[in-house]
């Protein structure tokens, strides 16, 4: 598939190097940022505001939004590439980019893969890849047909816009389907698939074609979002991970990828199946950061501009990354230690425990930073990363890591 990056990209007259433009200020640009420091290059970031985690960082924002193709042309003016922290940027936008010279990567008609569910369901069945029995949903009797095959309950997914459990819907009988069929309009029913557990393998791709994939990891969920990461997956045999990255990598070349590709996968007993895809650095692989000798973020870098891939030998026997999520209300709701304590004492009793702080206000349930630890033992490095996290969410101690004074 043709490659939207030409071979001889602009650069910062400055520096002599490349600008990246990334759509989006979320966390994912925020640690974008910190790897094109290092590489000694710029991050443009387009985001809605200025207290965006990335906006409160960077010294190059555009505000605007995603959707507002005048916004989309202005991050790319002058940059060498335009890339994403989400998927959300309206398809005809990025390709009125593309007709007018601006590189994006990956290109639209690889991103809509990961934009539009029912394109990546299309997609894999034609590929002949594993993935759930699946149906386009206009009726009521569109989802009964499909669960008269596979079984009550089955999975109502929203084509676009769903994250983190949004948009996704389990129902137990018809009698709930109609009401969501009217509120969403047409909608992907897949099987509720009889999983094991959840996995991810993260590849990157450069448009010359060099892939570079990571250890397939065990994603831990609750209520529709990542709170833990394990790597590598633990127990998972030799060859069903080497499968599961040789499908990660097929995925990613008959699609023409440029930069991270997620693959979100359910072990069965059978092997894995597709979940969803995500064209973008992603919450399964924020323990590359430390764990890896590339972290997701330098090498989607290096994808887009074409660089040679880095090494994705891990650093350490067992990682595990836990994400630190809001608990109260708002800020004026909390009643714990100030953030500025909790982060003290996390250091003094976590000292090789690493913290990613995402500046982002609290709500509940919502991503407000992440810990990395490493070791040997994956119980041991898992009750050190999960007690860290939790410390910092709600400034509760477990009882093994109890603190020696008073805080």
């Amino acid at each position: 598939m043709a490659s939207s990056i030409d071979p001889a990209p602009s650069v910062d007259p400055r520096t002599g190097l490349p600008v990246v433009a990334m759509v989006g200020g979320g966390q994912l640009a925020r640690m974008t940022h910190q790897a094109a420091v290092a590489l000694g290059q710029s991050l443009r970031v387009l985001a809605t505001g200025p207290d965006e985690s990335a906006a409160l960082v960077a010294a190059d924002v555009r505000l605007g939004d995603h959707r507002d193709l005048a916004a989309l042309r202005d991050l790319a003016d002058g940059a060498t590439v335009v890339t994403f922290d989400h998927e959300h940027v309206p398809t005809e936008h990025l390709q009125a980019l593309v007709d007018a010279g601006t590189r994006v990567a990956p290109g639209p008609a690889a991103l809509v893969h990961a934009q539009d569910k029912l394109v990546m369901r299309r997609a894999l069945a034609a590929a002949g890849e594993p993935q759930p029995a699946w149906a386009e949903a206009h009726t009521v009797h569109d989802v009964t047909a499909l669960a008269e095959d596979v079984g009550w309950p089955v999975v109502l997914k929203t084509p676009r816009g769903g994250y983190d459990g949004k948009g996704v819907f389990v129902v137990d009988g018809p009698d709930e389907v109609a009401d969501l069929l009217e509120r969403h309009g047409t909608l992907l029913v897949e099987e509720r698939v009889a999983m094991v557990r959840e996995l991810a393998v993260q590849v990157a791709r450069s448009p010359f074609g060099q892939v570079a994939v990571w250890p397939v990891v065990e994603t831990v969920q609750r209520n529709g979002v990542c709170e833990e990461v394990l790597v590598p997956a633990p127990g998972l045999d030799a060859e069903t991970a080497t499968a599961a990255q040789e499908l990660a990598i097929r995925i990613a070349d008959r699609l023409g990828v440029v930069g991270m590709l997620a693959v979100e996968l359910f072990e069965t007993s059978d092997g894995v199946v597709v979940n969803e895809l995500a064209m973008r650095p992603h919450n399964s692989g924020h323990w590359t950061i430390e764990g890896s000798r590339t972290s997701q973020f330098e090498q989607h870098l290096r994808a887009v501009l074409d660089y040679p891939l880095g090494s994705t030998e891990a650093t350490a026997p067992v990682v595990v990354m836990a994400n630190v999520l809001g608990g109260a209300a708002s800020a004026e709701d909390w009643a714990g230690p100030a953030l500025d304590e909790r982060v003290h004492h996390f250091m003094a009793h976590w000292p090789d425990v690493k913290l990613h702080w995402y500046g982002k206000g609290q709500r509940p349930g919502r991503k407000l930073g992440h810990v990395t630890a490493l070791g040997s033992d994956l119980d041991e490095v898992r009750a050190r990363a999960v007690a860290a996290a939790r410390y910092l969410a709600d400034g509760v101690v477990d009882p093994a890591f109890a603190f020696e004074h008073d805080h």
